[in-house]
């Protein structure tokens, strides 16, 4: 079975990478377009300058919008504490980093540490 050609809003990768920022941007719903529209910021028009350069960048930019030139790059967004590293694959375009790295881990309490309350000392340490 032949592998499914990607396609976004009916256009293949070969075609969006073709397409200017401002053509792409009537592909994206409306807040997406909107900003895109706007112009970008300082940060997000020199991530897309390394971007250019290098094939692997990091940044700060998690509203930077993952445009059809990032396709197959490594960026590493900044989570709030370290950088994490994604590669951009074709189904990410149009979404933006922040989405693709999370800023919060989940939360998962243990057993209280020793002296931590009286209650613990009736707790087996092994537990």
């Amino acid at each position: 079975m032949a592998k499914k050609e990607f396609r976004f809003k009916g256009k293949t990768l070969e075609e969006l990478k073709a397409l200017s920022i401002r053509e792409f941007a009537q592909l994206l719903d409306a807040r997406k377009r909107r900003s895109l529209m706007r112009g970008l910021t300082h940060q997000e028009s020199s991530l897309i300058e390394k971007i250019e350069k290098k094939d692997s960048v990091k940044t700060h930019a998690r509203q930077a919008i993952v445009l059809p030139s990032m396709v197959e790059k490594t960026i590493r967004v900044h989570n709030g504490k370290e950088f994490v590293a994604i590669t951009i694959v074709p189904e990410m375009i149009g979404m933006r980093l922040g989405e693709l790295v999370g800023s919060r881990k989940m939360v998962t309490h243990h057993a209280p540490g020793v002296g931590a309350t009286r209650s613990s000392a009736n707790i087996s340490v092994r537990g």
